[in-house]
């Protein structure tokens, strides 16, 4: 039986985007291996490898994971290896660059470059010249927003260089929201019908920039009380979040709600959806809030500027205008009319992100190599 690797970084990247084409490899007959780190129980997976990789590139722990995943795909001789997330992509183009020549497919999809256009100098003095390099051993390089591509076609040398919509948003799960479910939802849930509830679901750390969203929520609560931001997930700026919630008092206005798995429930509760990143490669939070129907208010940055159209389907904002973003969220907040044209907008713009859309897509690449 023949054999393919997924690589990301983490179980949870795995588990979040790729599932249904883990699914379509094994309806194909192939031997599905992942690596990644963590021991997470991986639908349509044969074999899981636990490697213990870290984001810094400076971490000594990476080249015990090259050397750990050169044996094992120097061993397995997969007929096709589909890499993710900016590290792990970069140790299994290097450890597979030799079985290239005896067969083995490699396929890198880049979620989002730590260069771009604003990128701190640093980024491209580093990232740069590292993907540059690497693209030489890539069989497939594949983008998911405009200027990754442009940027890709331009200067990499790639045998192929393709432009997917994202990983696709599933339009079974994410589905458009009823006045009716929402007000039995907000329910179950705990909250008051006449709550305007914000969410942003997104790691905490310093590129998802939360602080803005507090900040903002601090400006504009005079204006709206019964303002609501729901904040779901973890990350290493947790309590430095949380610590500035208590200092501005916002406890009853801002809530933590920690990693969850009804991300589509809480969606259907929401008045607005937000986004504050600083870098995005094609944010899936993002597509599942449209799917929902919720109007945006996002930061003018690559991957938010290639779902949100600004006066459209939402506001588009400075990445660090304070100002913007609260008068954005007051703009809504008292403008029904704007709020349901934005919603309607978004569930016609998201159809061409769908799993139904990409799907296919992936499908046809990965035929081109199997």
């Amino acid at each position: 039986m023949e054999k393919i690797l997924f690589v990301a970084i983490v179980d949870s990247h795995i588990l979040n985007f790729h599932i249904p084409y883990l699914k379509w490899f094994k309806e194909q007959g192939y031997e599905v291996h992942v690596a990644s780190k963590g021991d997470a129980d991986i639908p349509f997976v044969d074999i899981k490898y636990n490697l213990p990789f870290q984001r810094s590139p400076y971490k000594i722990m990476n080249w015990y994971v090259y050397k750990h995943l050169k044996k094992i795909i120097n061993e397995n001789e997969f007929k096709l290896i589909h890499c993710h997330t900016s590290m792990g992509s970069a140790l299994t183009r290097f450890a597979a660059k030799n079985l290239r020549n005896k067969g083995t497919k490699v396929l890198y999809t880049a979620h989002g470059f730590y260069f771009y256009q604003g990128a701190p100098i640093k980024n491209w003095l580093l990232s740069y010249p590292i993907e540059n390099w690497l693209s030489k051993h890539t069989d497939c390089l594949i983008t998911i927003n405009k200027e990754d591509y442009e940027i890709a076609r331009k200067k990499f040398k790639a045998k192929s260089i393709e432009f997917v919509k994202g990983v696709g948003v599933d339009l079974q799960k994410f589905v458009p929201q009823t006045s009716e479910k929402k007000k039995e939802l907000r329910k179950g849930y705990g909250f008051n019908e006449h709550d305007f509830i914000l969410i942003y679901a997104a790691e905490l750390n310093y590129n998802k920039h939360q602080d803005l969203l507090i900040k903002a929520i601090n400006v504009v609560r005079n204006r709206i009380p019964r303002i609501k931001l729901l904040l779901a997930g973890r990350g290493s700026y947790s309590n430095q979040y949380q610590q500035l919630v208590k200092k501005l008092h916002l406890e009853e206005n801002i809530l933590f709600l920690g990693q969850r798995d009804d991300i589509a429930g809480l969606m259907q509760i929401a008045d607005l959806a937000v986004s504050s990143s600083r870098r995005e490669g094609l944010p899936v939070n993002v597509m599942e809030a449209m799917a929902v129907g919720l109007p945006l208010v996002v930061t003018a940055c690559r991957g938010n500027q290639d779902l949100v159209e600004d006066g459209v389907n939402g506001y588009v904002v400075g990445i660090d205008d304070l100002q913007a973003f609260a008068e954005a969220i007051e703009k809504l907040y008292d403008s029904e009319e704007i709020r349901k044209s934005f919603g309607e907008k978004s569930k016609k713009l998201v159809e061409q992100y769908s799993l139904n859309q990409v799907l296919p897509e992936m499908k046809e690449i990965y035929m081109r190599y199997l």
